[in-house]
């Protein structure tokens, strides 16, 4: 008991510290959702996220040698640590149990159906997130600043969002005045998530569409020269049922790009993101103009260090 203890006591010492620092940048750069904690500590394997007054914590899944009631006392005694660090009570606390997982596998998938959906800000836009039903919360962190370079960019251009998940890049667009926004995904799900969450924004803005498809054959349907900037951030790999063929990042990012910059104007911009920790861009075999690596450029400060993705700024 004593040496279980000393572990909550690190946890503490150590979420203490990393609280303190992180939650001053974020008020000084005005941000409410951002990650405080990713397994800095083998003792506390957690995902520890603030959304405005609520905390998501995802535990990652490891043989911990507990039974089921110590490790609730455990997990217990973890939460309280959160509230006192953060002081953010026990019932806006949201934990759930996380299997590591290359890309999105798995990211349709419902966890629960307690639809415990709010509203949180980012950048001066409104986002519905969710802590209770799905893997992932709705919003994507690592990619607050990526956002707002496409809304920087976005004025009466034509922008496309493949692999939408729930359209906060194509609410971006919007809010930069973009002429047109596009959003394809394979899930309805996510389709009705983007709706709501433009909905949400610019309930008068009829200048953006839902295209439920395979980006893979969407991408060969489209005609060319019919956008000006398009945001690619597909999964490091998919076999899911609903999609003709098998997505591998690393083999097929070349024609996937290629198939973006094919739908360019010239001038035109692909952002480009994977979460593959591996992966490296064949630039020989892109029909581009200039490649830029961004990843460093949009590296949040609460992933600093700790950023598993990268990012590319592609010209036709």
């Amino acid at each position: 008991m004593v040496q279980r203890e000393d572990k909550i006591l690190m946890f503490y010492n150590r979420l203490q510290k990393v609280y303190r620092h992180l939650s001053k940048q974020a008020g000084r750069q005005g941000v409410e959702c951002y990650r405080i904690y990713d397994h800095d500590l083998p003792e506390a394997p957690f995902l520890i996220e603030r959304y405005g007054g609520a905390l998501y914590v995802s535990e990652y899944k490891r043989r911990h040698n507990l039974t089921d009631a110590e490790h609730d006392e455990w997990l217990e005694q973890c939460a309280d640590v959160m509230t006192e660090v953060t002081g953010i009570l026990r019932e806006h606390i949201y934990i759930k149990l996380r299997q590591r997982k290359e890309g999105r596998q798995g990211q349709y998938q419902k966890l629960d159906e307690q639809r415990n959906e709010f509203a949180v800000g980012e950048g001066g836009l409104q986002f519905w997130i969710n802590l209770t039903d799905y893997l992932d919360t709705g919003l994507f962190l690592d990619h607050r600043i990526t956002r707002g370079m496409v809304r920087d960019e976005a004025k009466g251009k034509r922008v496309l969002n493949l692999f939408c998940y729930t359209g906060s890049f194509s609410v971006y667009a919007a809010a930069g005045g973009a002429s047109e926004v596009v959003s394809v995904d394979l899930s309805k799900t996510y389709l009705d998530w983007t709706q709501r969450n433009m909905q949400l924004n610019f309930p008068q803005y009829n200048q953006h569409r839902v295209v439920h498809a395979d980006v893979l054959q969407e991408l060969k349907r489209l005609p060319p020269e019919s956008f000006d900037l398009v945001v690619l951030d597909p999964p490091t790999f998919s076999n899911s049922k609903r999609m003709d063929d098998i997505l591998d990042v690393q083999r097929d990012h070349p024609q996937l790009i290629n198939d973006c910059l094919r739908l360019l104007a010239p001038g035109g911009v692909v952002y480009f993101s994977t979460n593959f920790t591996k992966f490296k861009l064949e630039v020989e075999k892109l029909k581009s103009a200039d490649v830029k690596d961004i990843t460093k450029a949009t590296t949040p400060f609460d992933f600093a260090g700790k950023l598993n993705r990268y990012c590319f700024k592609i010209w036709k």
